[in-house]
């Protein structure tokens, strides 16, 4: 069963916003300004867990108003949960540090997984960067969201809270987006919102190319499934 939604909650926000961000002065500023602008009347807040950046990462994080965590150790699961840890909202809505969302984002996202009662859900994404990028795009538009439990992606995947929780949210693992979504979707329903689009970088395969990035998330998930995961 989902939990019910309690709009009276004192002065807790809907959703909160959760970016994990290690060194990313390139990129976190078109994130952060894209969540400031969204045109919507639900209450948010917003929380950048910085993992020992070195750069200007936590100042500008700074400019936008976000709490900022600092994580010292694990990895990008880690630094994940640790934000969740922070957050009030009653939903939590993860974002990567290189993805930009469209001013209607958080208003349909939350509409759709509320009118569906769903626990989690994504959307469809649209990746910049070189041509060759469009084949990760494909798979995350086209193969994420027909599998038995969907894979939600870390750059973009909005939960319930209680059922975050329920299912120990985000493991310390390789691929922890995929370990997360599918233990999420062996419990309660999810799914992709067909009216929203986001925009994430495609900067691994413009530094790697096609068959290394491939070769990155494959290595990853030998990793997770070993884990136990």
């Amino acid at each position: 069963m989902l939990p019910t939604v309690d709009r009276d909650r004192g002065n807790e926000p809907d959703v909160s916003f959760v970016v994990p961000a290690a060194d990313e002065e390139a990129y976190l500023r078109g994130t952060l300004a894209s969540i400031v602008a969204l045109d919507t009347a639900y209450e948010y807040e917003l929380i950048v867990v910085d993992g020992d950046s070195s750069d200007a990462t936590p100042a500008i994080a700074r400019e936008y108003d976000a709490m900022v965590c600092s994580q010292r150790e694990g990895g990008i699961g880690a630094g994940r949960h640790l934000g969740a840890e922070a957050a009030r909202g009653e939903w939590l809505a993860f974002v990567d540090a290189d993805t930009v969302l469209r001013a209607a984002y958080l208003t349909r996202m939350l509409g759709y997984v509320e009118a569906e009662g769903l626990a989690g859900a994504s959307s469809y994404c649209r990746m910049t960067g070189p041509l060759r990028a469009k084949v990760m795009e494909a798979t995350i538009n086209c193969v994420f969201p027909r599998l038995d439990r969907p894979i939600l992606p870390g750059f973009n995947c909005f939960v319930h809270r209680a059922a975050y929780e329920a299912v120990g949210g985000f493991p310390d693992v390789p691929n922890e987006d995929t370990a997360f979504s599918r233990e999420l979707a062996r419990h309660a329903p999810t799914g992709y919102c067909p009216a929203v689009l986001v925009e994430n970088s495609g900067r691994r395969i413009a530094e790697s190319g096609l068959t290394g990035t491939a070769w990155h998330y494959a290595t990853l998930d030998v990793g997770r499934i070993r884990s136990g995961y």
